[in-house]
């Protein structure tokens, strides 16, 4: 498999607390173990836990890019929060991205607190579908969650990415880079969640 285009780009998309800087680092780091060239530029909003956090991937067969993407030519959205998601793909989309959506929420302190509402899910959702050319969606939290902790969110999203075929990128991969990444006792938890990520797309995708 080879990327579509060069640069192929891809912005990772959630909140704070999210994992969403680990997970480009361990994308980042699979393709590269696949001779990619990969620029990696992360952007913030607010620094506390719940601000808005971006990390743009440029991907390419042999060219080093400027680590932000312009706006209105991202490829892929890795969705880790559904309004997190739209509101990238009003800046960044273009007529050829794919989206691949967390569909479950995170309500900002504001909403919390009583002094906004959270758009309706299934809203945000079809808006996402009209500004995507594919979309696949899944409740990564909530699979988190049956494994016993939602930190694992972020790697059951790259489990999904896997199974989308769209980057060159695989189980094995994953596992080497973890391995040098993160603690050896959470191996195996890692893998596990990112197997289940894979399994419920390709459940989805084969009409289970």
């Amino acid at each position: 498999m080879f990327i579509s285009r060069d640069p192929f780009n891809v912005i990772i998309g959630g909140v704070g607390g999210q994992g969403n800087v680990l997970a480009s680092q361990i994308l980042g780091e699979m393709l590269v173990s696949q001779g990619y060239v990969i620029t990696i530029g992360e952007t913030y909003g607010a620094s506390q836990r719940g601000g808005a956090v971006m990390s743009h991937l440029r991907i390419s067969t042999k060219d080093q890019f400027s680590p932000l993407i312009p706006e209105g030519q991202c490829d892929l959205l890795i969705a880790l929060e559904p309004v997190e998601g739209l509101r990238i793909l009003d800046h960044y989309g273009s007529p050829r991205v794919m989206t691949l959506l967390n569909t479950r929420p995170i309500h900002p302190m504001d909403v919390i607190s009583g002094n906004a509402a959270y758009p309706e899910v299934s809203k945000v959702m079809a808006k996402i579908k009209e500004l995507s050319r594919r979309v696949w969606t899944l409740n990564a939290t909530e699979v988190a969650l049956e494994m016993g902790d939602p930190i694992f969110s972020n790697i059951v999203m790259l489990g999904a990415l896997c199974a989308i075929e769209v980057l060159p990128i695989n189980q094995q991969g994953f596992e080497l880079v973890i391995k040098d990444l993160l603690p050896s006792r959470t191996l195996d938890e890692n893998m596990k969640a990112f197997d289940r990520g894979r399994e419920v797309v390709q459940e989805i995708t084969n009409g289970k």
